[in-house]
């Protein structure tokens, strides 16, 4: 119907109830409902069942049946046989149930508790449904989480829950415009203040301050420079003390490669993770958390914080006040530092040492290579 290709001419058209509808392929039509000025499509499916989906006030025809033709084949060309329309959280769960059926069952729990954060059973957009969802929406959804977080903060929880949309859409056939939550990340001013470096008095002090099995992590923390989730998922097993290694292994990027490297310890490390291994079967929990099972993110997190917080109150000089934004990273850091700056090892081996990379060293540590590098150059010339 050529009359819905000019805005002049659909602003004559008499209201009435049932929309103006146009052709646009087989089974699909878009249609302009007169005097609301709104456009909406709807398309039979291969079981003969007829569906609908709004589309808004848009001034421009192209643009309305540009979008109708994004949804049809979301509905239509899916590699399901019949597409989801549910809600966000809908999505999100099936994202959760997922890792849960490939195995990745600790994983799946952080994220099931992440979700519940963010957008919980209250969340006005967690109720809403996936295509209904616009940039709008999400943007006043990310205002409301930046009330007491970090940028850095949101835009993680931001990118959690559009990976987990972004598969929902993808790989589960759930409809929704992905553009939607596609939003710039914010800006963090405070770039470097995200790596938080705890000198070895606040270590100390912390650790002293700490429950014992949350002391026993950090501790461990101390003597590997591991990423928190890879000492927190050691398994007895992966302490060999007669080669004193310890081999971590984590996840790397998206998909579900598991990454492993070997870690070698000091007498030090050695003793401590003998006692903590001792009377364990192999497969149990290197360090143990306060349940007797494997530490999970939140509970390492939350402990973290109100052992800082104890360790303020008690803080008799200036040197021992915990920061406030200290992390189970911040002993990853600590340690890389000292390796480079008080131990003076070169960057390759502590990359490989630490699992990470020239880039990040560089990035992060480059301040503490150059103070090494003029030391020696200094020796040199003496």
């Amino acid at each position: 119907m050529n009359k819905l290709l000019s805005i002049s001419v659909r602003n004559r058209l008499v209201s009435r109830r049932e929309p103006y509808w146009m052709q646009i392929a087989r089974g699909s039509f878009l249609g302009f409902r007169a005097g609301a000025g709104t456009w909406i499509v709807r398309h039979r499916d291969h079981n003969g069942r007829q569906k609908y989906h709004t589309l808004g006030p848009i001034d421009d025809f192209a643009e309305a049946k540009r979008r109708a033709e994004r949804w049809i084949a979301q509905v239509a060309n899916g590699p399901y046989r019949a597409s989801s329309r549910g809600t966000l959280r809908d999505a999100l769960a099936s994202y959760i149930r997922h890792l849960r059926a490939i195995g990745r069952r600790a994983t799946a729990w952080d994220a099931g508790k992440r979700f519940r954060l963010t957008v919980g059973r209250r969340s006005p957009l967690g109720r809403m449904r996936l295509e209904d969802v616009r940039r709008e929406d999400f943007e006043l959804w990310r205002r409301g989480l930046r009330r007491g977080r970090q940028p850095r903060s949101v835009n993680r929880q931001v990118r959690a829950v559009t990976a987990a949309l972004n598969f929902a859409v993808s790989k589960r056939g759930h409809v929704g415009n992905r553009e939607a939550w596609q939003l710039e990340q914010l800006l963090d001013d405070a770039e470097d203040s995200a790596a938080v470096f705890l000198t070895a008095e606040q270590r100390a002090h912390l650790i002293a301050h700490s429950p014992k099995p949350l002391a026993a992590l950090l501790t461990g923390y101390s003597h590997t420079g591991a990423r928190p989730s890879e000492l927190a998922l050691a398994t007895v097993s992966d302490f060999d003390p007669i080669s004193s290694a310890l081999t971590l292994r984590h996840r790397k990027g998206r998909g579900s490669k598991l990454r492993l490297r070997a870690v070698m310890l000091s007498d030090d490390a050695c003793t401590f993770f003998r006692a903590h291994s001792r009377d364990k079967l192999p497969k149990a929990p290197l360090i143990s958390g306060p349940d007797g099972e494997h530490w999970r993110a939140v509970d390492w997190s939350v402990a973290i914080r109100s052992a800082a917080t104890d360790a303020n109150k008690s803080a008799v000089k200036l040197f021992q006040r915990i920061p406030l934004h200290v992390s189970a990273y911040s002993f990853r850091h600590s340690r890389i530092s000292e390796l480079l700056q008080l131990y003076g090892v070169d960057p390759l081996t502590v990359a490989q040492q630490c699992g990470t990379s020239m880039l990040m060293i560089e990035k992060y540590y480059f301040k503490f290579i150059s103070s090494v590098m003029r030391e020696k150059l200094n020796a040199i010339a003496k």
